[in-house]
């Protein structure tokens, strides 16, 4: 199997195992809508593809992704023959559909996406040098990816809400302490550590897996669903709204948003 982008590496062993790797190292594999749609398609292909029991996902560069790049938000996005309104909107049923297990490999920076993409995933092994965030209460936004709910069936409801309110960063050992993530492990051997789980589980019969996975994914797809409905409601809202626009400016100038200028009584 052959990426049809360089935003993206795959590498499909013998055993089934598909490392699919983000890779716009440059950006810490920040997603423009090149990568959206690379990794969807890939999915989509690695689902497919009868050679491939077991997908991995990871980043290049010694980070998994910062998000959604800001620097490609320029102008309206033109049609897409596929119906979708944008190269995000594609890749979130695409990340949901893939039948087969689907481990993720992170380490060093996981933002938005970056932080939402592998609680969709069956299980993920960190780095020690994870550093995760869920940014969107800064950026005036709401959480995507269905992670307003997985994050709360991962960690609950009380824990889930903390993180996402506070935008608080994640270290390692916390993400492992609240159920994050299911390993931590040295950054020198995450590599190796999950491809050899990956393995492991590639042994078995893949209608055994994906059957497995189906089971483990039906009590919480009516919640997933509407999760991504209530979230890409509220994205159409508050994208470009006066808070949303200085958390960005302020990114961009390097400084420290000021959202107290837009409450009741200092509009």
């Amino acid at each position: 199997m052959s990426p049809q982008s360089s935003t993206v590496q795959t590498q499909l062993d013998e055993d089934g195992v598909l490392v699919l790797t983000l890779n716009r190292p440059e950006r810490k594999n920040a997603f423009n809508d090149e990568q959206w749609d690379a990794t969807a398609d890939t999915l989509q292909q690695a689902n497919e593809d009868p050679r491939v029991a077991v997908v991995v996902l990871t980043g290049a560069g010694g980070h998994f992704s910062s998000g959604v790049d800001l620097a490609s938000f320029q102008g309206q996005p033109e049609p897409r023959p596929d119906g979708f309104e944008s190269a995000f909107h594609a890749f979130v049923p695409a990340l949901f559909a893939f039948e087969k297990p689907l481990m993720a490999a992170v380490q060093g920076v996981a933002v938005g996406g970056g932080a939402t993409i592998p609680m969709a995933c069956d299980f993920v092994y960190a780095g020690e040098s994870l550093r995760m965030r869920l940014p969107f209460a800064n950026l005036g936004l709401v959480p995507e990816i269905g992670s307003s709910y997985t994050l709360q069936a991962a960690i609950g409801r009380q824990r889930a809400a903390e993180l996402m309110l506070s935008a608080e960063w994640i270290d390692a050992s916390r993400a492992l302490e609240i159920g994050l993530v299911a390993r931590v492990i040295p950054d020198k051997s995450l590599h190796d550590e999950t491809l050899a789980k990956a393995r492991e589980i590639a042994q078995w019969p893949t209608s055994s897996l994906c059957a497995i996975k189906r089971t483990l994914r039906t009590a919480h797809q009516a919640g997933i669903e509407a999760a991504i409905a209530v979230e890409n409601e509220a994205m159409a809202q508050l994208a470009g709204s006066p808070e949303n626009i200085e958390a960005v400016t302020a990114f961009m100038q390097k400084r420290k948003p000021d959202f107290k200028q837009f409450r009741k009584g200092n509009r």
